[in-house]
């Protein structure tokens, strides 16, 4: 009997190593993917808005700042003001015809919400409405 047990090994703390082996590499993995995921966010939230404030301002009877005030509304509705560095309103051509450019630069912490950042242009366009 005594023979047996001296050839058996003993795994009752494999599952412990294993267990910090995969985590090793499932949390970084884990973690790259929801900093994709934010990056994106901002990107499409902040793309949305551009070309939103661009439409605004494009309307035929638009205040000037109108297409920045309309931007920055829906910036701050989709993910909040922190992020944005700046937003630009400028006329533009688009198509051959006179439009509007809204151009928006957003910063994403690098590190999920804490750490430098990383720099998002986004522009919208949208063609000038005329008077008939």
């Amino acid at each position: 009997m005594a023979e047996q047990q001296r050839g058996r090994c003993d795994d009752s703390g494999a599952a412990v190593v294993d267990f910090v082996l995969v985590m090793l590499v499932v949390i970084p993995l884990v973690l790259g993917i929801m900093q994709v995921a934010l990056v994106m966010h901002v990107r499409n939230v902040t793309t949305a808005a551009a070309a939103e404030g661009a439409r605004a301002q494009a309307a035929l009877d638009a205040p000037p700042g109108a297409g920045e005030q309309r931007t920055r509304t829906q910036v701050e509705a989709g993910i909040g003001e922190r992020f944005v560095r700046s937003i630009a309103v400028a006329p533009t051509t688009v198509a051959g015809s006179p439009g509007v450019e809204v151009t928006v630069v957003s910063e994403v912490p690098a590190l999920g919400l804490l750490g430098p950042g990383m720099t998002v242009e986004v522009t919208g366009h949208a063609v000038s409405e005329v008077a008939p």
